[in-house]
């Protein structure tokens, strides 16, 4: 416990330079990769966002973990995020990595199962609802508990206007 405040200019130098050499490599790793590293588009995007998070804290703070090591490190997360999203191109390996999009609501209808199993309360969908602006029900065409996590409200003032089946394809029921 004696050690918390201690420090020496020798430390405070390597974690300085190590900071920037990792973060140099961040920048550039992203560029080649495209914006997409940081996407929260899928789970895999997810694990990939804690993952470089927790790389560059190792880097940056342990003494047994040097630059070069974590830029290694950054450079194969980003090739296996890079190799999943070629991947994913395949219905099969999407299946494996992303989330099925699920349906809370059909129209004014409210689907109690799925808010189950979607681990979503009425009071976390009346939250979405009001965060969509919607003030009536009749508005509502879909509300669905996207595989990001979020919640997407699909709704208009327009009762004529009818919800495309291409918006709500593949979005399990």
């Amino acid at each position: 416990m004696e050690k918390w405040f201690e420090s020496s200019w020798t430390s405070v130098i390597a974690i300085c330079i190590t900071t920037i050499g990792i973060y140099l490599a961040v920048i550039i790793f992203t560029r080649l990769a495209g914006k997409r590293s940081f996407s929260k588009m899928s789970s895999f995007d997810f694990a990939m966002t804690v993952a470089i998070g927790s790389i560059i804290a190792t880097t940056i703070l342990s003494k047994s973990v040097s630059l070069t090591d974590g830029v290694v490190g950054l450079a194969m997360v980003y090739i296996l995020q890079l190799s999943v999203a070629t991947l994913r191109r395949s219905s099969n390996v999407e299946k494996l990595v992303d989330n099925t999009p699920l349906m809370l609501m059909d129209g004014t209808k409210i689907l109690y199962e799925n808010l189950k199993s979607a681990r979503v309360t009425e009071a976390d969908l009346k939250s979405k609802l009001r965060e969509a602006n919607v003030l009536e029900l009749s508005q509502i065409r879909a509300v669905v508990f996207e595989a990001t996590g979020d919640i997407s409200v699909l709704h208009s003032k327009d009762v004529n206007v009818e919800l495309e089946d291409w918006l709500i394809e593949g979005v399990m029921r």
